[in-house]
């Protein structure tokens, strides 16, 4: 068989499962760690339109996630994953923080979610 046409019959393939993805198919899941005294990662970027689940863990102690402007809120227990399923409807930078007592170093404890157009 021709190696081209191998190769796009597989890009053809990525290119079905994208579609399906951003046209209402799975939402993205987006893995985020909540450890003292950082989000892991510190940034989130999605696309408007996107479905995406934000899948919080936190290994050491309980925190909390707190995005005020776009109305999502979590409590993360360590050994349970909390899900934050959400479509960003909007475009810009939205702040986000943990609003549960960590510890010392709680205050810094932020990052920032990226809405592209």
């Amino acid at each position: 068989m021709d190696r081209r046409l191998v190769l796009a019959g597989f890009a053809a393939t990525l290119v079905a499962a994208a579609s399906r993805a951003a046209s209402g198919g799975e939402p993205r899941r987006i893995p985020v760690v909540a450890r003292k005294f950082v989000f892991i990662p510190r940034e989130i970027t999605v696309r408007r339109g996107e479905s995406v689940v934000l899948e919080f863990t936190a290994p050491e102690v309980v925190m909390g996630f707190f995005a005020p402007q776009l109305g999502l809120r979590a409590l993360i227990v360590p050994g349970e994953v909390a899900k934050v399923p959400f479509t960003a409807d909007k475009v810009g930078r939205f702040d986000f923080l943990c609003d549960v007592f960590c510890g010392d170093g709680h205050e810094g404890m932020n990052g920032q979610l990226i809405v592209q157009a």
